[in-house]
């Protein structure tokens, strides 16, 4: 079975969720989970993190061709 297509679907939908916090961050959009606020720098951690799995995600389909 071939990892290509799973390894780039992975990517896009990491780069996404990376895109969603940087708009949080751009437009300091106010999270509310359960009455709490969610802090901006968790999107900060966020759009790190999930940035690095996508880049991750779309080197690792390289090597699966």
């Amino acid at each position: 079975m071939d990892a290509y297509p799973a390894l780039i679907v992975a990517g896009i939908i990491f780069g996404l969720v990376a895109l969603m916090h940087l708009l949080r961050l751009t437009y300091k959009w106010e999270v509310i989970i359960a009455g709490k606020t969610i802090p901006l720098w968790a999107s900060t951690a966020g759009l790190i993190v999930s940035l690095l799995l996508c880049i991750w995600m779309f080197t690792a389909s390289l090597g699966s061709l």
